[in-house]
């Protein structure tokens, strides 16, 4: 089906930081574009934490992606799930729950597959089950419910013992999102809830950061990572950094340190975010051309980001590793925002090249920093070797994420919430939903790219 009937067809699988940006380069092009989500929404994944925490809501970080595309009448959006390719025929089978029981078959010109990527639990599936995440909306409600609940049961709990495990929050992970969800929550406990419990006292909670490496934000400078735990232990988080989580239970977790020591832990709280695996998205790629796929699931594309053998698919984002254009070797780029959407502009730029007859270069990409927030007033920020910490690096933390939020309205009510939030230390979304009970069943990996934007963070 052609929306204008003059245009190439071009079917883009994901409505994330990558898709987006792709949908948006390409509405410029003579194309009719398709975009398939299975979510009706673009969510700003690195502020899902703060839903997660109750410093945003929801419809701050998340929109409508009717909305975001109301104005280019030759783009689609198609609420649906990708259950297959059909690279020969050039068909993207969808399924939806809404309509038809059948797939709906879309035909494409080229096909641009952003499908993003899912939590590794390292083999251990069972822990899914067990552990939360804050990788999507759902997910981030869910935790915030947990969260607030553990705070109320331990009110409820006459038994030392018991009230000190429900206090007790584990996070597993010391990347960005580990660090700051661990920051979150206990600057939740020591300054919001105080004033509000009688029975217990949230300052008595626990938060352990547990991380394998020996450093916290692996990935930046030794001295960031310093004045990272420095500052975490301020707020009261306790990084055990050399420990690895070699069990996990409903009612405990089991840690083993760099010598083989090992301490078992009563909690209720497992916030995982370690580590990521590409969307099975991916894998069906790989099998329908016969490309190469690693062990966390990455299709292997040539560096101009198409499919070997397929000149008419590209993918890009966290579900990919891009072949060197000089050495021919695979390169896993970092698994954030900045990467996807420098790809997403990159493939709409290539589709419309192409069909004006021009070539392009390889992609390539441009790393403009990292910044990692670690509480209030403070973060750290690693700007092509101009390293800061503090409150200048929270503020241009801020600024960063101002500057990606979509829509101006987005813009100034997170800039409002944000700013009653560092004055009154309120956090107005602190609600216990019905998302809270619902089994930890671990949700399908989305079709966004997840990665948090702001000049680089990695998970």
């Amino acid at each position: 089906m052609r929306l204008s009937g003059g245009g190439s067809r071009v079917v883009v699988v994901g409505g994330g930081f990558g898709g987006l940006q792709a949908v948006k380069t390409l509405a410029k092009a003579n194309v009719d574009v398709t975009l398939i989500d299975r979510n009706n929404y673009h969510l700003f994944q690195p502020l899902s934490y703060q839903v997660a925490t109750g410093s945003l809501s929801p419809g701050e970080i998340a929109v409508p992606l009717r909305k975001i595309l109301r104005r280019e009448p030759r783009v689609r959006v198609v609420l649906g799930e990708v259950s297959g390719f059909d690279l020969e025929r050039h068909e993207v089978l969808v399924q939806s729950n809404l309509a038809s029981r059948s797939p709906r078959r879309f035909s494409y010109d080229t096909l641009l597959v952003a499908a993003g990527s899912s939590y590794s639990y390292f083999g251990h599936e069972r822990w899914r089950s067990l552990a939360l995440e804050v990788k999507s909306l759902d997910s981030s409600l869910r935790v915030r419910g947990r969260v607030l609940q553990a705070f109320e049961a331990a009110e409820l709990e006459p038994d030392a013992d018991l009230q000190a495990a429900w206090l007790t929050f584990v996070v597993v992970g010391a990347g960005p999102t580990g660090v700051e969800i661990a920051g979150q929550i206990a600057e939740l406990a020591r300054d919001t809830l105080p004033a509000e419990f009688r029975d217990s006292d949230p300052r008595a909670r626990r938060v352990l950061l547990v991380e394998s490496a020996p450093r916290v934000l692996p990935a930046l400078a030794p001295s960031l990572s310093q004045r990272t735990a420095r500052s975490l232990e301020r707020l009261g988080v306790t990084p055990l950094l050399s420990h690895t989580l070699v069990d996990l239970h409903p009612e405990s977790v089991e840690l083993q340190a760099a010598d083989g020591a090992r301490v078992q832990i009563a909690t209720r709280n497992v916030i995982w975010a370690a580590g990521v695996q590409a969307s099975p998205l991916a894998r069906m790629l790989a099998e329908t051309s016969g490309a190469e796929i690693d062990h966390a699931g990455r299709v292997l594309v040539e560096p101009d980001l198409t499919l070997p053998g397929h000149q008419d698919v590209i993918a890009f984002g966290d579900m990919v590793r891009v072949r060197d254009h000089q050495t021919g070797v695979p390169q896993a780029l970092p698994g954030i925002a900045p990467v996807a959407m420098q790809q997403g502009r990159y493939a709409g730029r290539l589709v419309a090249r192409r069909l004006g007859g021009q070539s392009a270069p390889p992609f390539h990409y441009h790393n403009r920093g990292q910044l990692a927030p670690i509480g209030r007033a403070h973060a750290v920020a690693d700007l092509r070797g101009l390293r800061l910490s503090g409150r200048l690096a929270w503020i241009l933390w801020l600024l960063v994420h101002l500057g990606y939020l979509i829509g101006f309205e987005n813009r100034l009510l997170v800039l409002l919430r944000w700013s009653h939030s560092f004055i009154t230390h309120g956090r107005g979304t602190r609600l216990i939903t019905k998302a809270a009970d619902i089994p930890l069943a671990h949700d399908p990996p989305t079709h966004q790219d997840p990665a948090p934007p702001v000049l680089h963070t990695a998970q």
